[in-house]
């Protein structure tokens, strides 16, 4: 064994404990597959990370990292508060990015993280402008309770879901089948299956039913009313080891929600999805959809834990 420096950090909020957890081992090292899983159920999070210097095709491409992450039982080849939560410890540890983007290696392929201030809010304090007009941040600047925000990775699966699904788990949830005004594959790693009701007060209502939802990853999603701080309220359930699990803030249902429901129109381009009320959590998550296609999941980090691990 040896001592691995850590952090934990709490993801979609900048208040210490109201988002959701994940552990950074930031030497990952020499670990075998089952040394990280171990660890990982020993965490009794949902999420463990571990940076890895990235491989030689993923230098090449320009990756400043590689990640590799466990939830319970098996490994992730994506997920998003696991993204942010090592981009924010990374960054903390004295990591500088190659380029303007951190770029993350991972499963999934390379993923991009954008600093706060490229959120189109225009740089933040402390970032300078370069002669070719790109936004570059000054070394000393690093980690903080900045905002960060990845690109969303490509769908694995999109389109309607099975109409048996559908009815599914609108008995699982405890709903009409009328209630679901819409639904979609959201696969982007997780196989999120996503539906959309009339409103939050129904999504914050919900009473799932574990024995009905075993095995499936479901993501719901409702407006809240105009005015209000945020424009829906999302809620994740998949399974867990004692049955049913709901994630506190959830950034690859987020993704997979934005990229259907701004194409589909029934979500502006850029908005903000509160994650977390019912389990006494205060997640943020910002989605916005760039000029250029590309779908933002953001939010701010905090560290709560940090010091070394031995591993």
């Amino acid at each position: 064994m040896k001592a691995r420096a850590f952090q934990q950090i709490d993801v979609f909020t900048a208040t210490p404990y109201r988002g959701n957890p994940v552990a950074v081992v930031l030497d990952g090292s020499g670990l075998s597959t089952a040394e990280m899983q171990h660890f990982t159920h020993w965490t009794n999070l949902s999420e463990c990370a571990f940076v890895l210097p990235p491989t030689e095709a993923g230098r090449a491409a320009g990756a400043d990292y590689r990640v590799r992450i466990f939830c319970p039982g098996r490994e992730l080849p994506f997920a998003g508060h696991p993204t942010l939560g090592t981009c924010h410890a990374w960054l903390e540890a004295g990591g500088v990015p190659v380029a303007a983007d951190v770029v993350q290696e991972c499963g999934a392929g390379l993923v991009r993280i954008r600093r706060e201030g490229t959120f189109t809010d225009g740089p933040p304090p402390g970032e300078r402008t370069s002669l070719r007009g790109a936004a570059t941040r000054e070394p000393a600047e690093r980690g903080g309770d900045a905002r960060l925000a990845f690109a969303a990775p490509p769908l694995l699966r999109s389109g309607p879901l099975d109409e048996a699904d559908v009815a599914l788990i609108a008995r699982g949830l405890g709903i009409a089948r009328r209630d679901i005004q819409a639904h979609a594959w959201c696969d982007n790693g997780p196989t999120w299956r996503g539906v959309l009701l009339g409103s939050a007060a129904q999504v914050l209502a919900l009473r799932p039913d574990a024995a009905v939802l075993a095995g499936l990853d479901v993501g719901v999603i409702g407006p809240h009313p105009a005015g209000n701080e945020a424009a829906f309220e999302v809620r994740a359930f998949f399974p867990g080891s004692g049955g049913l699990t709901e994630d506190p803030v959830t950034g690859s249902l987020n993704a997979a929600l934005g990229q259907w429901l701004i194409a589909a129109g029934l979500a502006p381009a850029r908005y903000v999805t509160a994650q977390g009320t019912v389990l006494d959590r205060a997640g943020r998550v910002f989605v916005e959809r760039a000029a250029d296609g590309t779908v933002w999941v953001g939010g701010q980090s905090v560290t709560c834990i940090s010091g070394q691990v031995r591993l």
